[in-house]
């Protein structure tokens, strides 16, 4: 089941790169909840769910459906909580992919620039990896580095960096405003960004691929489309906003 499992990890970075979609909406934070849809090989594979409370906590909950749930059921919860200043605080993660269940914690000391990671297997009850590594102090998981992007987006034909932890891996990610693109979802039609996020290829991530999204183009700079690109073995997901629900 390699591709199913694949599959899965990448929908799991796409939903990674959803969680702080809304930050940049408002002058103040807010409530927020964001409905998105997967499609992968022209059939829906899965759903995402990003709760967002008050700009200093973003819950992910990612279920498959249609082929993928028959061939690899996936159910995973993600929370990642923030300081004051958007950093990293702590993160939890329940896996729960196929045979695979896990769960995943990490915390984030500024101050000391460390930051710490244990992995559980539920299944045998053991430990995985258990580790503490050196981070640069201010460090974003993919949601908060999108937040960024959406309230500092570079100028077209520009790119920044950021430092992007999951507490396991530290590493400078790179995101590149490319091209202006009209976008059509089921929420309508709207004028974008596209950007492109490189965490593939060793930079975060060990596969190779390619990652893109499209942040409307107005004072929303909502997540409006986003796109990986796996080897063939996967091929192409695309996930696309249709709901918002506010309070």
């Amino acid at each position: 089941m390699k591709s199913p499992g694949a599959l899965a990890a990448a929908l799991l970075s796409l939903a990674c790169a959803l969680g702080a979609s809304i930050y940049a909406q408002t002058a103040a934070p807010s409530n927020e909840i964001l409905h998105y849809g997967a499609e992968w090989r022209f059939v829906r594979s899965g759903d995402i769910v990003v709760r967002n409370s008050g700009g200093r906590q973003t819950e992910m909950k990612l279920d498959s459906s249609g082929l993928v749930s028959r061939l690899f059921r996936v159910e995973d919860d993600y929370v990642i909580n923030r300081d004051e200043q958007g950093c990293n605080a702590s993160l939890n993660f329940q896996v729960r992919e196929g045979r695979r269940s896990r769960d995943i914690h990490a915390t984030f000391d500024r101050q000391r620039h460390r930051a710490s990671f244990v992995e559980r297997d539920l299944t045998r009850n053991v430990v995985m990896t258990q580790k503490e590594s050196e981070t640069p102090g201010c460090v974003y998981d993919l949601t908060g580095a999108l937040r960024r992007l959406r309230e500092h987006p570079p100028a077209l034909g520009s790119s920044f960096e950021i430092p992007v932890s999951d507490g396991k891996k530290t590493a400078m990610i790179r995101a590149e405003a490319q091209e202006k693109e009209l976008v059509r979802t089921p929420l309508g039609q709207f004028p974008t960004i596209r950007y492109e996020a490189f965490v593939f290829g060793g930079a975060f991530y060990g596969r190779k691929g390619r990652l893109f999204v499209w942040i409307t183009d107005d004072e929303h700079h909502l997540p409006i489309q986003l796109r990986i690109q796996l080897p063939f073995y996967v091929g192409t997901i695309t996930l696309q906003l249709e709901k918002v629900e506010r309070n």
